[in-house]
């Protein structure tokens, strides 16, 4: 059971525990929020394509051109822009004749659809955990893009989950991160294993690893370095930390989570392909799309890399980082 499964878990039991009305409520809340920090992206996506469709009777060549254009300039991507248009002509040609009003509709089914196609074949990801074993997590992304805080937040969430948490700071390389992160740590409630700045990331996490079993812990985060993607040395070192946790628990990292901040778009697009070429990814956390238009990335990534996002964050609150739900992601994106 992953982070993902136990998250799930532990808000499908406290809905339960919660007199209907109130639980309404808060889904209700929860749909605000995801709605409100979705908003410059739903702008940006549904402005263009409402002014693409006014005055049309139509789908038709023009429309989809328009739509095409649409997808790419809000950060989709263009394979799966190209995968999009394909499957909508596909139904215009079946259809015969599409009125421009139902075009909504149907791409938000084709999105949809998309989403789940990227969840089912990360299922196939990840290692089974044996009982009394620590569930351990690699954290990897570049600098800035909201690695600690997301590791933070998940660990504050894990032990509210009533879970023992290890976090350990192999970003031996900046003193401000170890520092960092030792602030999460204590506010999480989550003990952390740290060395002295520039010491061997591995070594970090080979302690924290045998530190977590002798105290039995339930989950383990490792935070790694988040020096420039393309840099040959940081992916060789990534392997190098994943062999020696494998020393301490053979089938660790049973989870290797990449981090990315949804505002920077194309760039996202990059260090997902630079990542997932030098280590196997196993879930995304896409960081920052409340303050952004750019929240397209989304689709494109989890489409063209077959891996599923586990996490959103939509604000700074230290509940804003969300399990992701394909289908409350694509109401909020089109409106209930």
């Amino acid at each position: 059971m992953g982070l993902f499964d136990i998250f799930k878990r532990q808000k499908a039991e406290q809905q339960q525990a919660v007199p209907e009305p109130e639980r309404q409520q808060q889904e209700e809340q929860e749909r605000q929020e995801l709605s409100a920090g979705l908003e410059k992206t739903k702008e940006g996506l549904f402005g263009k394509l409402a002014r693409a469709v006014a005055g049309r009777s139509k789908v038709d060549a023009e429309v989809l051109d328009s739509l095409e254009e649409i997808l790419i300039s809000s950060d989709v991507g263009v394979d799966t822009t190209v995968r999009i248009i394909e499957r909508i002509e596909q139904r215009v040609a079946k259809d015969k004749y599409m009125n421009s009003s139902e075009l909504n509709g149907i791409l938000r089914e084709e999105i949809t659809a998309l989403l789940q196609e990227a969840e089912k074949d990360g299922d196939s990801f990840g290692l089974d955990v044996k009982e009394g074993e620590p569930y351990v997590v690699m954290v990897v992304g570049v600098n800035g893009v909201g690695k600690t805080t997301t590791i933070g937040k998940l660990a504050a969430q894990l032990v509210k989950a009533g879970k023992k948490v290890y976090i350990g700071a192999a970003d031996t390389f900046r003193a401000a991160a170890i520092d960092q992160l030792q602030v999460w740590a204590d506010r999480a409630g989550a003990t952390m294993i740290r060395q002295k700045m520039g010491s061997d990331p591995a070594s970090v996490a080979f302690d924290t690893l045998k530190s977590a079993v002798a105290n039995n812990a339930d989950v383990v985060l490792i935070d790694t370095a988040g020096r420039l993607h393309n840099k040959v040395g940081l992916m060789n070192e990534l392997s190098k930390i994943r062999n020696v946790m494998a020393k301490v628990i053979p089938s660790a990292p049973h989870e290797v989570m990449l981090v990315l901040d949804g505002s920077t778009g194309q760039n996202a697009f990059e260090q997902a392909k630079q990542f997932t070429q030098a280590t196997q990814v196993t879930s995304l956390a896409i960081t920052k799309l409340d303050g952004t238009a750019k929240g397209g990335v989304v689709i494109g990534i989890s489409d063209q890399f077959s891996i599923p996002v586990r996490y959103i964050g939509i604000g700074e609150g230290i509940d804003q980082l969300r399990i992701f739900d394909r289908r409350q992601f694509v109401d909020a994106l089109f409106g209930e």
